[in-house]
């Protein structure tokens, strides 16, 4: 007999989370947990493996040692797959489709909230009437707006956030604040890098700090 799982778990948990690269320690041993309706800050330099702590996450880099667990139980892809939402330093966008195409490819992809629609998406990030801009014509700045729009369709209830004010101007910055307010708000969790250049979300927020190892 089984025994019935706590009816308190958090949405990630890492237990002893530690990654090398060439032999040399990047982080960790980490351990820190995202619960429904927080925000875990992540600071650190650049080179304190920040990055490569959410692409661990994200299930893009394989772990050297400790557990992530998924809503109480040990992470497999498809627990993975439906739980996070990757938001990365690069757009991930298809350069020759349009704003819109791309955005129902990825959704067919990854799935999407059914309250949401695509061009309600667009009209979220402020890129109403881009809809049918290839994506390669649209500026860094569109170009992180229509990711931000793709995480915005994902059902995903816990978003990885890597630097996600990067190439954005103050009116970009506010919106990523209403973004991470409003799926905090339902429900959802999201975990923000930063190496201390910008505010954190006005969310509750805890604080991990990675140290840049010797």
């Amino acid at each position: 007999m089984t025994s019935p799982h706590p009816a308190h778990v958090p949405l990630l948990a890492a237990r002893r989370l530690s990654f090398a690269r060439n032999e040399s320690r990047v982080f960790g041993p980490l351990d820190f947990s995202v619960e429904a309706g927080e925000a875990l800050l992540v600071q650190g330099d650049n080179g304190a493996g920040k990055t490569t702590l959410l692409r661990v996450l994200a299930g893009l880099l394989r772990a050297d040692g400790g557990e992530i667990d998924i809503r109480g139980e040990r992470a497999q892809p498809l627990a993975r797959a439906a739980t996070v939402a990757y938001l990365g330093h690069l757009a991930a966008l298809k350069a020759d489709l349009t704003a819109l195409e791309n955005l129902a490819f990825l959704s067919g992809l990854h799935g999407r909230r059914g309250t949401q629609s695509p061009e309600g998406a667009m009209a979220v990030v402020g890129l109403a009437g881009y809809e049918d801009a290839l994506a390669r014509q649209l500026s860094a700045g569109q170009k992180k707006r229509l990711s931000l729009a793709r995480l915005w369709l994902s059902p995903a209830p816990l978003w990885l956030l890597d630097e996600p004010y990067a190439n954005l101007d103050l009116a970009g910055i506010e919106l990523v604040n209403r973004m991470v307010q409003a799926h905090l708000r339902e429900g959802g969790a999201a975990l923000v890098t930063t190496h201390g250049a910008y505010a954190a979300p006005p969310v509750r927020t805890r604080l991990l700090t990675l140290e840049k190892q010797a």
